[in-house]
């Protein structure tokens, strides 16, 4: 999840699995997989650069994603 700024000032946090697409008109807007869209004031390279982080924030997370020490041995999976 990630805080986003609309063009009223009101923050929300919105759930970047279901971010479809972004588009800078030139305002930024997220269209979501349920079609809906919002303005936000955050440029579109920032609102993308949150995405990222947020990814790598989740991917990095103790217990989650990969293995990759030197005694992980994929083929006994």
């Amino acid at each position: 999840m990630i805080k986003v700024t609309r063009l009223n000032d009101s923050v929300m946090v919105i759930n970047v699995e279901k971010i479809q697409s972004l588009q800078s008109t030139p305002d930024t807007v997220i269209t979501f997989t349920n079609h809906d869209k919002i303005m936000v004031k955050e440029p579109l390279e920032e609102v993308s650069q949150r995405i990222v982080e947020y990814r790598r924030s989740v991917n990095c997370a103790p217990g989650g994603g990969i293995d990759t020490s030197p005694n992980f041995d994929r083929r006994t999976s």
